[in-house]
Parts: structure tokens; sequence; C-alpha cells
């Protein structure tokens, strides 16, 4: 496990737990617009790894607006997630309203009284690296039963092509050259190695694993800086700097590539099972 994305992850879940609760309220909207969904395929092979039926118990940490949790309610699962932020708590609820096997708590996996030995899989959606690893991963064995498994899924951040990248590039370094920055494919899968890994680190669980689908979406102007949005580092830009740099992204997006942009994303799982 590299250093560097150990400490992003310590940085992440060390933050003040009422901070983490309300980190994303102001983008929750967005969040449920433009974050995309984990595709068909990936959800398929996750059930398949991991044995899940009708008659499985899962339960989900931080499921956001339900962005996994509407998958997985239709493979029949019951499911119990735990979603620290009103907003989102809100959201999921509607967004689950039609599904009678899940139930969806507004509290935080830390605040959570353990149920020791209940579930068949905890699932966590973009959502582990918010929890501190001291607390997660022995938590998570925890509350699962004897062979039970960790289902970590990840859908990493949307990347248009190189070349829409570079010209993408100049508005940014006018604006918020912190912000500027391009991750490759290699560079992607290195980090969700990195992710996997953690789980056999932490001594809990072994027998990782990993599978990836790449998905292409395309996003009109409007939906992509919704998305941008939605990543923490927009939400701790200030109102100026966040104005001026989508004006110009805005500009260029419409006058050099036709008002929308190609984008890809790596969608992956790491499932692990119990120690």
């Amino acid at each position: 496990m590299s250093e560097d994305i150990k400490q992003k992850i310590i940085s992440c879940s060390s933050t003040d737990l009422e901070q983490r609760k309300n980190w994303y309220s102001p983008a929750a909207e967005a969040y449920n617009k433009a974050r995309p969904r984990y595709p068909q395929e990936l959800i398929e092979q996750v059930a398949q790894v991991a044995q899940l039926s009708t008659n499985s118990k899962i339960l989900e940490l931080g499921c956001g607006p339900g962005t996994a949790t509407v998958a997985f309610a239709q493979l029949g699962c019951s499911i119990i997630c735990l979603e620290p932020n009103p907003d989102f708590f809100q959201l999921a609820e509607y967004n689950c309203q039609r599904y009678s096997n899940v139930e969806i708590e507004n509290t935080s996996f830390e605040e959570w009284k353990l149920k020791p030995f209940e579930f068949d899989a905890v699932l966590a959606a973009s959502s582990f690296h918010w929890i501190s690893p001291e607390i997660g991963y022995l938590k998570a064995a925890n509350a699962l039963k004897e062979s039970g498994r960790l289902i970590l899924l990840w859908n990493k951040e949307l990347q248009p092509s190189y070349e829409v990248y570079k010209s993408l590039s100049e508005i940014y370094q006018v604006y918020t050259p912190s912000l500027d920055r391009y991750e490759d494919q290699e560079t992607q899968e290195y980090l969700l190695r990195e992710l996997g890994n953690m789980a056999i680190e932490s001594g809990q669980f072994k027998d990782l694993i990993s599978g990836q689908v790449r998905s292409q979406v395309t996003y009109t102007v409007d939906e992509y800086l919704t998305l941008l949005n939605t990543y923490s580092p927009y939400l701790k830009l200030e109102p100026h700097s966040k104005e001026s740099l989508f004006s110009g992204l805005r500009h260029r997006i419409e006058d050099d590539f036709g008002g929308s942009l190609q984008l890809s994303y790596i969608s992956a799982f790491h499932i692990s099972q119990k120690v």
C-alpha cells in the first residue's frame, strides 16, 4: 500500500464525523443526477462471485442517494443501508421506495450499533474511504457471518480523452491550476489495486477477487459541470474561482466540442472473505 494513498484515505476518514456527515449536502441533488451508476455487467459479476441470492442479507455502508442500492435491491436481497448525510438519506428513501426489501437508517457506520454475525455481505460503493480503516474493517468483519464477504465497489472519476483533457487543461491553468490533473487508465488501475490490497492488509479478510468494467458515456456541458460539482476538490473551491472556471470550461466545450463530451470510466469491485 503506497503511503500517498494511505495518507489520502486517512485524511478523508479522520475529518470530524459531523463534517463528514454533511460534506455532500451542497451537492446531494447534483450527485444523484450526474454520478454514473454501476454497470449491470459489474453487478452480475459481483452477485456471482459473492454468491448473493434472494436469501442474502446485506449491510450497505454510506449508500448515498442509493446509487448501487437499487441494483442490489433488484436481486431480491434484503438490505439495511446506513447513510449519515440527511440529504442523501432523503434521496435514498425516495429512490428505493418501491423496494420493500430495503431499509435505510440515517446514521454513520461508526455510530451504528453493531449486529454481530448477522450479514452475508457488507457492501460499500465508493464510500469505504470515508470510514477510518481502524474501525471499518474490524467492524465490517464483526457484522458478517462466518465466511461472509466484504464487497467494495468503485467508480473512478469520469475522464475525457487525453486530447480533450489537454484542451480543457488550458482553462484550468488560468483559473485553478491545482485542479489540473489527468489520471490515465494505468494510474487508475494502480489506485484500484491498492484499495483492494488494504482489505487483505487489515488482517480481517482473505481471498481477494477483483474485477472491472470500462464504460463510455456522453455528457452535455450542463451534465458535465454538474458532475464536477460533486467531486470533493470542487466542493472546496471558493465560489468566485468555481464560477470563472466553469464559465471557461463551458465556452471551451461549446466552442470546440459541440457542447458535449465523450467520457470513460472504470467501475471495479473487490470482494474478500472474512478470515
